[in-house]
């Protein structure tokens, strides 16, 4: 039977890709739904075996398969939608996929498919070397967390190692909130058994026996294949007692979020867990010590516990080897916004922000110069075009007051209104505080307030004064990231567009 390959994610869905795939049953094929590789600007992709590797047609409408199978598949002359060969295609070909190296290859449901690939080789390597030299080799791999804070990762699972407890905990935070970004997304839709691996793997090396996904609600077929993906790790036992045959025991849960920005924050997450509402807590106690029910817990994102796996089996030189700096291995960017061909592009830390947003995304849609990048979500600084060549690692970006984050790249062209877009970040933070501490609930309020003002033309230097006493307030007195990075996007326009905002001169920070 012939065998076609159409996604099953959200962004594939979103443009038909469920229509199409029943298209191809209708007309009698057997239809895998892989998961999207990431390329958002060709979805639908649909793709067929050839004797060569995977011949790929793009934004397939479902007005298409007819034709398709009459007078593409099996046939010389090229296609319309023919990309060729999907190992070919530039795009792909230019990233150094490790995270997702397994993404469009594998029916995400299919354990089969994810060990033949090398799925769970890490895990038993985990096993093999035990807890502590399983922790070395995530210190030595220099991984930090990719949920935007770059905590270095073995450190966090060093503590919790090291802490006596009769309980201990894995929780992802699935919480995937900021703007532009949809990395972890994609890696529970295309590639769950990876992130179920690295909970396992952390759990084996900190002596935690129960894991926990907080997924952000509004993640509605994410919630579904990674339910599935759940349920199958348990009945083919890489989940439940005696894991893969390897002694151990790990237990799972996915549990749902209510649409809380704040419960991205790892203390907040603890408190939705718990049943509470989602507020963040003072540290210390940090939760690696004192965390999820009083126990010592480890909070990692999707990407960050999805690179263990390859840490593991590969070695934490070979991890350590690409990058620059203290930023090690590789970080799926994502584009969006103003641009040209949107989409996951997976690379090792050392290209700039230009190589990403025209090498891979080809420039804005619009075909207008670009103004400004904001790089780190909704709470990142706004980068001017002339900081594009900017290397992109954690440091590099700290030295230009930006922020790698979790690798969301929004862009926009000339026609950007930027005062708008300050006003947004402290309309975000008052909408989106969990109103704790009041440098950020009261902060947020007062600021859009004065930025109101300065629009006005009111009294500009004074209230540009006061905005500036209050950009200290909330960096300094906010009990989380939340208030503590709303000034920054604010900041950055005020320093590369102070025109927009009724200021005559460019502000240093």
């Amino acid at each position: 039977m012939n065998i076609v390959y159409v996604p099953k994610d959200t962004a594939s869905v979103s443009v038909g890709a469920n229509a199409v795939a029943a298209k191809f049953i209708d007309a009698g094929y057997k239809v895998i739904r892989n998961g999207s590789r990431g390329a958002a600007w060709l979805e639908p992709l649909v793709e067929i075996d050839t004797p060569d590797g995977r011949v790929g047609f793009s934004c397939v409408h479902p007005n298409d398969v007819e034709a398709l199978i009459n007078d593409a598949f099996g046939h010389e002359a090229p296609h319309l939608l023919d990309v060729g060969l999907i190992k070919n295609i530039d795009y792909f070909k230019k990233q150094t996929r490790h995270i997702f190296a397994k993404s469009g290859e594998i029916d995400p449901l299919s354990i089969d498919d994810y060990i033949a690939h090398g799925g769970f080789v890490g895990l038993k390597k985990c096993i093999d070397i035990g807890a502590q030299a399983s922790v070395k080799q995530i210190l030595d791999s220099g991984l930090r967390g990719r949920g935007g804070a770059a905590f270095p990762t073995g450190i966090k699972w060093q503590t919790t190692l090291d802490a006596a407890a009769d309980q201990k905990y894995v929780v992802c935070n699935a919480d995937e909130g900021d703007g532009g970004t949809f990395s972890d997304r994609l890696v529970m839709e295309t590639d769950p058994m990876a992130l179920i691996e690295g909970m396992i793997i952390c759990g084996a090396s900190i002596g935690a026996t129960k894991g926990y996904i907080y997924l952000r609600s509004e993640y509605p077929l994410t919630k579904e294949i990674l339910g599935e993906a759940i349920e199958n790790a348990y009945q083919t036992g890489w989940l439940g007692d005696n894991v893969g045959g390897l002694g151990l025991h790990f237990d799972l849960e996915l549990r749902i979020g209510a649409g809380a920005y704040i419960c991205g924050e790892e203390t907040s997450l603890l408190d939705s867990l718990e049943g509470k509402r989602g507020m963040v807590r003072a540290k210390p106690p940090l939760p690696a010590i004192e965390g999820l029910f009083g126990k010592p817990t480890i909070i990692n994102n999707v990407i960050t516990l999805a690179s263990a796996p390859d840490i593991l089996a590969n070695g934490a030189k070979a991890y350590a080897a690409l990058g620059v700096g203290r930023s090690t291995g590789t970080l799926p960017f994502q584009l969006g916004g103003n641009i040209k061909r949107g989409g996951m592009v997976e690379v090792e830390f050392g290209h700039t922000l230009r190589e990403i947003i025209e090498g891979f995304g080809g420039g804005t849609l619009s075909g207008r110069p670009i103004k400004a990048v904001q790089l780190g979500g909704p709470l990142g600084s706004y980068i001017h075009p002339d900081e594009l060549d900017t290397v992109l690692d954690y440091e590099k970006f700290a030295e230009i007051g930006g922020a790698v984050g979790h690798g969301g790249i929004v862009v926009f062209d000339d026609t950007a209104n930027m005062a708008a877009l300050a006003r947004f970040a402290f309309h975000f933070c008052e909408v989106e505080s969990c109103g704790k501490c009041t440098p950020c609930r009261i902060g947020a309020v007062r600021g859009g307030e004065i930025l109101d003002k300065i629009a006005d033309g009111e009294n500009v230097t004074e209230n540009f004064a006061l905005l500036d006493d209050l950009f200290d307030v909330m960096e300094v007195g906010s009990l989380c990231a939340m208030g503590g990075l709303t000034p920054k996007p604010v900041r950055s326009i005020l320093k590369h567009f102070p025109l927009e905002l009724g200021i005559k001169e460019g502000v240093e920070t």
